[in-house]
């Protein structure tokens, strides 16, 4: 039997997310981002067409990269302005009944013992449907603004990483016992104290020394997102991804990244089952292929490249207002994101891409792939690029709101139905039961159920 394709919606709580100068069409309501109805209404569509989630990125900084300052940025409205994406959620969570939420939130600026309370809150809001997009950031402009004078090195920022996972873990399996929490009205006692523990976790970044807050959620860790794609990133979601996320123009590098991330999900002692890997893509469909290529034509039209070089710049670290448009991209190791440039550059040695080439193709959509047809034509690419790649499904961008998902969501996902590669309903459940159908909790295999609190500190005489 063929492999259900999934779709996750890959939105931002901003005005120009992957499209940047798709915001000026005249159908697009990008500019809504600020109303509440904008997402509810978003929320309701993607549970109609059975998205597995709703993943919502995020930056903690301005794109300065280019031409050093963040001008183009704010005059193209490239992820900025930009509002907190965790708050979206109750508000989409309280209009759907199965629509997972997969939110980024950068651990390099945000203390382990709050964020660990948020996310639990979360998960007891949406009963078990939240899932946590792991980043360590790329911005230096974020460093700033949190008081270093720098982002920490590439390499060093996983370093952090797996000490932060270390002690939410604590805090989220091993600081309160499943029995901890009785609600005994008669005898007076709603948490029994035996069973709630003191992490008392010592290490190179943080100390915490005391309990959670939060009294275990439906699913205790949430869902756990991630999408590095450099060596030190695949050996970060080999040990904590259940869910990845990768772009790249090609199924070449696709397919590449997800033979290098089974491959280490397997040396790390789990399953190559137990973890999803979503690609990036931009679906333009319409009920014909020349109404659909007329519609993409029409996008076209709205291309900012000033705009898609601000961004790119932003992802990589590197300058390229400095670059001649039709000067060939190097790969070039920067501290901001490898993966961003090495997607074009040295992850496909047959191709030479110059600024030109990159900055218009990630003006529409980002660095995935485009999808233009009709629906019959969109289940062809999208089925041979599951099959020849091994992907699980795709994080959808969007070239308008909301009329890309619309489109998604009426035409491509009944087509895909039919063809059997497409859920026609959801399962019960938490978000990890609906994607795995093995339970709430983090498997027995994942590292999140092997750390271990400290031992008790020694009491004064």
């Amino acid at each position: 039997m063929s492999k259900l394709i999934r779709f996750n919606a890959f939105q931002m709580n901003t005005v120009g997310h992957q499209s940047p100068g798709l915001w000026r069409h005249p159908r697009d309501n990008s500019d809504q981002y600020t109303n509440a109805e904008h997402w509810t209404e978003l929320a309701r569509l993607l549970e109609y067409g059975l998205f597995d989630a709703v993943f919502l990125a995020d930056v903690l900084g301005v794109y300065d990269v280019y031409e050093g300052n963040a001008d183009a940025a704010l005059r193209h409205a490239v992820q900025v302005p930009l509002n907190d994406p965790l708050a979206l959620v109750p508000l989409m969570a309280n209009v759907t009944r199965h629509l997972g939420f997969g939110v980024t939130c950068a651990l390099t600026y945000e203390h382990p013992y709050t964020f660990a309370r948020r996310m639990s809150t979360l998960d007891h809001l949406t009963k078990g449907r939240i899932g946590w997009n792991i980043v360590t950031g790329y911005l230096d402009s974020a460093a700033r603004n949190l008081g270093l004078q720098q982002q920490l090195s590439h390499d060093e920022r996983y370093d952090l990483a797996d000490e932060y996972l270390d002690v939410v873990y604590k805090l989220w399996e091993k600081s309160w016992d499943k029995q901890a929490v009785v609600k005994d009205k008669v005898r007076g006692i709603y948490t029994d104290p035996a069973h709630v523990h003191p992490i008392r976790h010592e290490g190179r970044y943080f100390n915490v020394p005391g309990i959670h807050l939060s009294e275990p959620s439906p699913q205790r860790t949430p869902l756990l997102f991630q999408a590095g794609t450099s060596a030190r990133g695949t050996a970060f979601a080999a040990r904590h991804a259940e869910c990845t996320f990768v772009s790249g123009p090609s199924k070449k590098i696709v397919k590449r990244y997800v033979d290098d991330v089974r491959a280490a999900v397997v040396n790390a002692g789990r399953q190559p089952e137990q973890i999803l890997i979503y690609a990036q893509a931009l679906i333009i469909t319409a009920d014909t292929t020349e109404q659909a290529q007329e519609k993409y034509q029409d996008y076209l039209r709205y291309l900012d490249i000033d705009a898609s070089l601000a961004l790119l710049s932003g992802w990589t670290g590197v300058d390229f207002s400095a670059l001649p448009l039709d000067a060939t991209i190097d790969y070039i190791e920067s501290e901001a994101g490898r993966s961003a440039l090495a997607s074009f550059s040295a992850a496909d040695p047959d191709k030479r891409w110059t600024v030109r080439e990159a900055a218009s193709f990630i003006a529409l959509g980002g660095r995935g792939p485009v999808f233009v047809g009709s629906a019959a034509e969109i289940a062809d690419q999208l089925e041979s690029w599951v099959d020849d790649t091994g992907i699980d499904g795709f994080n959808l961008a969007f070239a308008i709101a909301h009329e890309t998902m619309r489109d998604v969501v009426n035409l491509v996902v009944p087509e895909l139905q039919q063809r059997g590669r497409y859920k026609t309903q959801y399962s019960t459940g938490t978000l990890r039961q609906q994607l795995f159908g093995q339970g709430d909790y983090l498997p027995s295999n994942h590292a999140g159920q092997h750390v271990e609190i400290g031992t008790p500190l020694a009491t004064a005489a």
